[in-house]
């Protein structure tokens, strides 16, 4: 059987790139790029990574590490490893959190792929690793976008929102049972959901990402007395 990681999701990967001035023609590839350049320049979730990749030896730079692109309607954006490339559907992303979460979630899983020897292709544990990571940190577990997918919990429930959409992600790039996805995610859960690198807190609101984002800013520095 062919193996599957994920490709099928993102079509324009395998099309000849267009010029710029035919992409540009195209609406929701300006928009995109519009969106992402926000997202760059002010979204703390984002500007922290951007910060902690450049010092692990990563630096980010967006024509070369972003693509706009059409995917599958399922999905709304995706890391391609082989390129270190974070892909964003310019068909399936149309506001600006949508875009910040999306980059964000894309961006931890870039980190993951500087920091570590991440296996992205044959462990299926590596990829929960990073999934678990990106759900938890990402702001994709937020109360509000729980509220706003009609699901409500109490007790655990960041956890076991976490939970599903790593083992959502693991089915939608990955041909595997929806058992082996649960386990590999059950195996790494408690390690991963609490490596909170680089933001060492789980930042539940943009609040906490800004103070994150001063905390990194200020881990190696120290003041003296004079």
């Amino acid at each position: 059987e062919e193996e599957d990681f994920g490709y099928r999701l993102f079509p324009d990967r395998n099309k000849k790139p267009q010029s710029f001035l035919v992409r540009s023609l195209f609406t929701f590839h300006s928009k995109c790029q519009l969106m992402l350049r926000l997202t760059l320049e002010t979204n703390p979730y984002a500007r922290l990574l951007l910060e902690a990749l450049k010092q692990s030896g990563c630096t980010v730079f967006n024509d070369r590490h972003f693509s706009c692109e059409n995917c599958d309607g399922c999905v709304s954006g995706g890391f391609d490893a082989a390129t270190s490339q974070i892909v964003l559907c310019q068909n399936n992303i149309r506001q600006q959190s949508h875009m910040n979460r999306v980059v964000t979630h894309e961006l931890i899983h870039a980190f993951d792929h500087c920091r570590a020897h991440v296996d992205w292709f044959k462990n299926v544990k590596h990829l929960a690793c990073s999934e678990i990571r990106a759900a938890n940190l990402s702001g994709d577990c937020t109360l509000m976008n729980e509220i706003a997918r009609f699901k409500f919990g109490l007790k655990g429930h960041h956890q076991t929102c976490v939970r599903d959409r790593a083992i959502r992600s693991i089915l939608a790039v990955r041909k595997v049972s929806k058992e082996t996805a649960e386990k590999a995610v059950d195996e790494v859960f408690d390690a991963c959901f609490n490596d909170l690198e680089p933001f060492g807190r789980i930042p539940h609101s943009k609040a906490d990402a800004k103070r994150a984002y001063r905390d990194f800013q200020n881990r190696d520095r120290y003041y003296a007395n004079l």
